[in-house]
């Protein structure tokens, strides 16, 4: 596996080394032998499916003590995946890394704790797998809106098909960490 760094400190690109044939190809996805810097055990794993180009989904994230790690990967279409330092104290707060992911690349991204998620799609027909190192709890759930302007994200599209409760998400300021 080839682990690339990103400007936001434990924010992960992996890239799988994939082996291929004939008869098709063959990937390891995750392998806690071989990334231990995760330092974290996964309990979850979760699928999404987007019907259609421009879905975007989040900015999600769990306060403590429910906070998630993921690992994501896009097994069908494409995604631009985003991770937002949501860490008051952090010198890259309110700062985001942007990465695609899809069937084609099979790259996948690491989000530690401290981080909001949020991904749109890049073609329709989209699946999105992750693994969580703790389990959902709703009443840690929160969401940032997806057009903070503090946050600035680059959507690539200024009319994304966005859920009811995206649209009624708080500013990043108006959330206590």
């Amino acid at each position: 596996m080839k682990i690339t760094e990103t400007k936001l400190e434990g924010v992960l690109i992996i890239e799988p080394q994939v082996f291929g044939d004939a008869r098709g190809w063959f990937m390891e996805t995750y392998s806690k032998r071989k990334v231990p810097q995760f330092g974290c055990e996964f309990v979850q794993d979760n699928q999404s499916f987007s019907a259609q180009k421009g879905t975007l989904r989040g900015i999600h994230f769990q306060k403590p003590p429910m906070e998630q790690a993921k690992l994501l990967r896009c097994t069908r279409g494409s995604i631009m995946d985003f991770a937002v330092d949501i860490r008051p104290n952090s010198k890259t707060y309110k700062q985001w890394v942007g990465v695609e992911l899809s069937e084609e690349n099979k790259k996948q991204l690491f989000i530690p704790h401290g981080f909001g998620h949020a991904f749109i799609t890049l073609t329709d027909n989209v699946e999105v797998q992750y693994k969580a190192d703790n389990y959902y709890s709703p009443q840690h759930e929160y969401s940032i809106l997806w057009s903070d302007p503090d946050i600035g994200i680059d959507w690539g599209t200024e009319d994304p098909i966005v859920s009811d409760r995206d649209k009624k998400a708080q500013l990043l300021e108006e959330i206590t960490i």
